[in-house]
């Protein structure tokens, strides 16, 4: 994933990451990925104000939470069958972004078992908040 510290809308955050969270889940379109579970990647980036998450004591509270992340995606892929990568990055930055101190959300799945020939096949999504 690239980092977009560098959008101005973005400029003054700190980027948090997810790497490489490994879920099995129920996804794609095909007959024989409907029968079951499959593996699924997930990385995450999340862009949080300097100023909403730069520790004075040193305590979780004062900045965002990993399990943030890990949650919001565990609580989406429990939500049952999706067709599509694309549907599902969409539903996690969304849900992503309703925190308070996200500004933004990158987000990307992998299936590293859908062909022999390659890692993986995947998709990534970048939602930023609307600052109106």
């Amino acid at each position: 994933m690239n980092s977009f510290l560098m959008h101005p809308a973005l400029s003054d955050c700190r980027r948090l990451f997810l790497r490489n969270f490994q879920m099995m889940s129920n996804i794609g379109v095909h007959d024989f990925e409907k029968l079951g579970e499959q593996r699924v990647l997930f990385n995450v980036e999340l862009y949080v104000p300097l100023a909403a998450s730069t520790p004075i004591q040193d305590e979780l509270h004062e900045v965002l939470d990993y399990d943030f992340i890990r949650n919001t995606i565990q609580q989406r892929v429990s939500q049952g069958h999706t067709h599509l990568q694309e549907t599902l990055c969409d539903d996690i930055a969304r849900s992503l972004l309703l925190h308070p101190k996200v500004r933004a959300a990158q987000v990307s799945t992998q299936k590293p078992d859908v062909y022999p020939d390659c890692d993986a096949v995947g998709v990534e999504v970048l939602h930023i908040k609307d600052s109106t």
